[in-house]
């Protein structure tokens, strides 16, 4: 547990830009920080706590939100805070609205959102983030109320629901805090926007609702339901990859699904884990030029790679049997080796543990089930498409007004 703020630490800590300071330069790293913090302790001595928490958990903020170097904040606030690439798409999507965030925190969404939205207002229960939210985000009017009571009228509501006990992540929408079908219900009618964990259980939530899965330089970081008008029309399901030095890209359950039954080809890829996540594999696929290698298997293959997408290119192809894996990996003087398994009971780990591994080209090998049989494609290492996505037509996100921009 981290250190537990109070009131009078934030009115301190607002004031301490000096202090901060001089903690920021003490390692604070596991091996020092008994040390550092008997040396903080007695230069600011019943402060000394809350300094170095600060100071700490600002470190630890900085990667997700990079205005946190200068923020008031607590651990498990920056722990359940959205990174700044995420929370600026929901941001776009939501400009020129008038948006209420009934779980404001600390103040992360109000930040992302007051560039782009007509007016934003926040609320929390919790006084103390509440009142670091006021400092971190000045010119955002906060106030003290319960997510589940009303307090605005024709706004979006927002709402980032707890999703963690006991240190583990719930994946019942009803044992979120507060639970989602309350929320849902205390804002039934209304225009409404949850943010939610990636892996909660989507047969859970409501059918008339759009749920999109956002994926952040290849790793999936959350699901978030969209319902009302700021919903795309006939849209239940979106895929949204969001790449450095690319604009974002989305697929959505409407869009077309027609694909080949193909041998394999070329490469074998693997795609984004937040377009797995949604279901929207054939909609990728048929985007794409490309097919799956089985109709229940996200591991799809083409004769290309997608752009901004990685790709294994195909050397050969074996029946999953350890005795054949190892001599072909032999003959390929493979000294390291990435695994993929999809739909066979293999565990990576072990199975390299188990190849004896003794030479110096880097491999990769794709294991998957075609009909009823488990493949191995033993192909070459990873290759990232050198071709870049479009600046224009591939981003389906709806603004404003519209019901698809594409």
């Amino acid at each position: 547990m981290g250190y537990a703020f109070d009131l009078d630490d934030v009115e301190y800590l607002a004031g301490a830009v000096e202090a901060l300071a001089e903690v920021d330069e003490y390692a604070l790293t596991p091996t020092s920080l008994i040390g550092d913090l008997a040396r903080v302790r007695a230069r600011f001595g019943a402060r000394a706590p809350a300094l170095v928490e600060t100071v700490t958990v600002r470190r630890k903020a900085r990667s997700k939100v990079a205005a946190a170097g200068s923020w008031l904040l607590t651990d498990d606030a920056v722990q359940q805070a959205t990174p700044d690439a995420v929370s600026a798409h929901r941001a776009h999507r939501l400009a020129g609205r008038v948006i209420h965030d009934v779980t404001c925190s600390i103040g992360t969404e109000l930040h992302a959102l007051r560039a782009r939205a007509a007016s934003v207002v926040g609320s929390d229960l919790d006084v103390v983030r509440l009142a670091m939210a006021a400092r971190n985000v000045p010119d955002v009017p906060v106030l003290r109320a319960d997510a589940l009571t009303p307090v605005t009228r024709g706004t979006v509501v927002l709402a980032d629901p707890g999703r963690r006990a006991g240190g583990r992540r719930l994946r019942d929408p009803a044992a979120l805090e507060p639970p989602l079908p309350h929320l849902l219900s205390a804002y039934a009618g209304r225009d409404l926007v949850v943010k939610c964990a990636p892996g909660l259980d989507f047969d859970r939530l409501p059918t008339d609702a759009e749920i999109e899965v956002v994926s952040l330089d290849g790793a999936v970081r959350e699901a978030c339901l969209w319902t009302g008008s700021v919903a795309e029309p006939g849209v239940r399901r979106r895929a949204t990859v969001l790449r450095a030095g690319s604009p974002p890209v989305s697929l959505v359950d409407t869009d077309p699904d027609e694909i080949d039954e193909r041998p394999p080809g070329r490469y074998v890829i693997d795609p984004d884990g937040a377009v797995v996540r949604a279901g929207l594999v054939r909609q990728y696929a048929a985007r794409h030029g490309l097919w799956q290698l089985d109709p229940r298997i996200a591991h799809l293959s083409g004769d290309r790679i997608p752009p901004d997408t990685s790709g294994f290119e195909v050397l050969d192809r074996l029946p999953m049997q350890e005795k054949q894996l190892r001599k072909e990996l032999a003959r390929r003087d493979c000294g390291s080796l990435e695994i993929l398994v999809r739909g066979v009971d293999v565990d990576p780990a072990v199975l390299r543990s188990k190849l004896g591994l003794r030479g110096s080209a880097p491999l990769s090998l794709v294991i998957t089930r075609i009909g009823r049989s488990a493949v191995a494609f033993v192909c070459g290492p990873r290759t990232v498409s050198d071709q870049r996505t479009p600046q224009v037509g591939d981003q389906r996100t709806p603004q404003v007004g519209d019901q698809r921009n594409e």
